[in-house]
């Protein structure tokens, strides 16, 4: 049985890249969802690096090379897929990134501050 609950917060859990599990398919990890004093199902939240090396290990797969060897163009749109994981939310992350890149922290605040093209 579909549950009207879960139809109706599908939509939010897509919009954040999360998936929306009945009760059965509950896995450890998951958000479980109480309805009615009982367990309608759960959210399965989207892998997220924990650390910055998680992070640029899945940007580096993403653009298909090492990010030290990157043209100018591609290390801008490398700090972009990073900035929109989250990457930049932790702490220090502005001056690794750069010394990954091989570029200074300014060339990075310069990056991130980039209009949309």
């Amino acid at each position: 049985m579909v549950s009207p609950f879960l139809d109706a917060i599908r939509p939010l859990a897509e919009a954040i890249g999360a998936q929306v599990v009945g009760p059965a398919e509950l896995e450890p990890g998951d958000v479980c969802l109480h309805w009615d004093g009982e367990i309608a199902g759960g959210v399965r939240l989207p892998e997220q690096p924990r650390d910055l090396d998680g992070y640029l290990a899945q940007v580096e797969r993403e653009v298909g090379s090492p990010l030290a060897t990157l043209a100018r163009e591609d290390k801008q749109r490398a700090v972009k897929l990073l900035n929109d994981l989250g990457a930049f939310r932790l702490r220090k992350s502005v001056e690794q990134v750069a010394e990954v890149l091989g570029v200074s922290r300014f060339t990075v605040y310069n990056y991130l501050n980039r209009p949309e093209a």
